[in-house]
């Protein structure tokens, strides 16, 4: 009786020491780019998947990467973070192409994908079906983020991260009535098929929409940043579990509640300091996940099982690809004859290229039940796609930017705004030098100090109008930004007098028309 806690203190202790392992050598890998300007080139998701892949071809395995735990431990935080930074005028504008893709987009990649299966690979059809839902759900992380290095315009952003988020919950709802055609759990007819698909989607809307409402007003009543931050966390996992319990999709709960309170709550809820506090807090979930996440994935690569489908993998690949190209080009098309918003063919190109596969991906695959006979076929050629999709098309994604002339100036616009920043804390210095008159300070010092400050502004202001005449877009950029100001402090305002009871609790239309008026 005495051995059974000593066994599982045992357990607990090799599962710490093995987290601890695999936290190091992620964090660290991940840090690499900060440290050495060279890998800057390749993006740090990218660079965990190569050292990954080196730890799995000398067959140390850090963990058993399972289906539970990317879906409840992974994924919840990856999508709250994403939908939390994602504004929603820019999501309302591109909502069409966005849910094209998203739905249409799946089912075109499906269809293509079993098609080529089928054809050319003579996989059965039940087989090729699970491989297509797997693999329709996209997860450009490594993309956007080289976006935002690399000051890519903000709508194509949008536009990958918004479909990102609703096509994982599309993939995950189609995948859920694939697996369950051939162990006779359900019947492949439209109607049904279409109303479990209504449930789940409206279960994880209605369950995301209270609990983010909920929260977003609970956090009127108080203002401390700690628990604000942990409330968002207890939101992100609460919904998922909740939403799945109800029967719904954890996914679109997740998407929904973080939208929510990015874009409505932490305006009638949070002062601006606790909203950067929550932000960075994410932003660093977000890094110390997807560290993880990557790095397991290139680690639990088995060469033998790719080797031995490796013609799968190839028609999987041109299959997915071309399905993919057509499904944006139709579908953008489309959106333009309906919206008369124009999506450049450049835009449209990028796209297609950075639909890269990920995590949702492989949890899918891994949770194929045991009974089926070919389901390590499926697991094998899941992450071969996967993996060529992280690694072809990810490293090449920069190169395809260059060519089709879409990078920005993010480097010149940190610049100016370095500048900026420097002469509005130096303004408010001099501010300060000016309405102090402490005694026992030499009238003199504080007329040195004045000079020195003044030079220094004068420098600064020659280096802001030189950038301004050089580069002319950056005063388009600077009207943007203090508009954006303006509004923000509109909005913050409104936020206090609710606070402070000088205004009703009915915060949304009032919101709405200010952030209507910054469009």
């Amino acid at each position: 009786m005495m051995l059974e806690p000593a066994i599982a203190e045992e357990v607990i202790a090799a599962n710490i020491k093995q987290f601890l392992l695999v936290l190091s050598v992620s964090l660290g890998v991940a840090t690499l780019p900060q440290i050495f300007s060279w890998f800057r080139h390749i993006p740090y998701t990218l660079l965990l998947v190569i050292v990954g892949l080196g730890l799995a071809f000398v067959d140390i395995r850090l963990v058993n990467l399972s289906p539970e735990l990317i879906l409840l431990i992974f994924l919840p935080p990856l999508l709250f973070e994403a939908a939390w930074n994602l504004k929603w005028l820019d999501l309302k504008r591109d909502f069409l192409p966005i849910c094209l893709y998203a739905v249409l987009g799946v089912v075109i990649s499906i269809v293509g994908v079993v098609i080529g299966l089928s054809q050319f690979a003579g996989l059965s059809l039940t087989t090729a079906l699970l491989i297509g839902a797997s693999l329709s759900a996209t997860d450009p992380v490594s993309v956007t983020a080289l976006f935002r290095e690399l000051g890519v315009g903000s709508r194509l952003v949008t536009l990958m991260e918004g479909e990102s988020l609703f096509n994982d919950g599309m993939a995950v709802v189609a995948f859920g009535v694939l697996v369950a055609l051939p162990l006779g759990n359900v019947q492949l007819e439209l109607q049904p098929i279409l109303l479990q698909l209504l449930t789940v989607v409206g279960i994880g809307v209605a369950v995301g929409g209270l609990i983010g409402f909920g929260i977003s007003y609970l956090t009127q009543r108080f203002d401390l940043p700690m628990v604000e931050q942990s409330l968002t966390l207890v939101s992100a996992y609460g919904t998922y579990l909740i939403t799945e319990d109800l029967g719904g999709s954890g996914v679109i709960g997740v998407v929904t509640t973080g939208l929510i309170l990015g874009n409505f709550g932490s305006r009638i809820g949070m002062n601006p300091r606790t909203r950067i506090i929550v932000s960075e807090f994410w932003e660093f979930l977000a890094f110390f996940v997807n560290s993880i996440v990557f790095l397991l994935i290139g680690d639990q690569i088995h060469f033998t099982g790719l080797a031995e489908n490796l013609h799968i993998i190839a028609i999987t690949v041109v299959a997915m690809i071309f399905m993919r190209l057509i499904a944006i080009y139709l579908l953008s098309n489309l959106s333009i004859k309906l919206t008369n918003s124009e999506i450049s063919l450049p835009d449209q190109t990028i796209l297609w290229w950075g639909g890269l596969r990920g995590s949702v991906s492989i949890a899918l695959a891994l949770s194929v039940p045991i009974i089926l006979p070919e389901r390590e076929k499926i697991i094998a050629t899941v992450f071969g796609v996967v993996l060529f999709t992280l690694l072809f098309q990810g490293l090449t994604i920069k190169p395809l930017l260059q060519k089709l002339n879409l990078l920005g100036d993010a480097s010149l616009r940190d610049r100016y705004l370095e500048l900026t920043a420097r002469y509005i804390a130096l303004e408010r210095v001099l501010q300060h030098l000016q309405t102090d008159s402490r005694p026992g300070i030499n009238l003199e010092f504080y007329r040195y100090q004045e000079a020195l400050i003044k030079g220094e502004m004068a420098n600064l202001q020659i280096d802001i109008e030189k950038l301004q005449k050089e580069y002319p877009n950056l005063q388009d950029f600077t009207l943007e930004q203090f508009r954006e100001e303006l509004f923000a402090i509109e909005a913050d305002t409104y936020a206090e007098f609710v606070k402070s009871g000088r205004l009703s609790k009915d915060l949304a239309p009032m919101l709405q028309e200010v952030l209507q008026k910054g469009q």
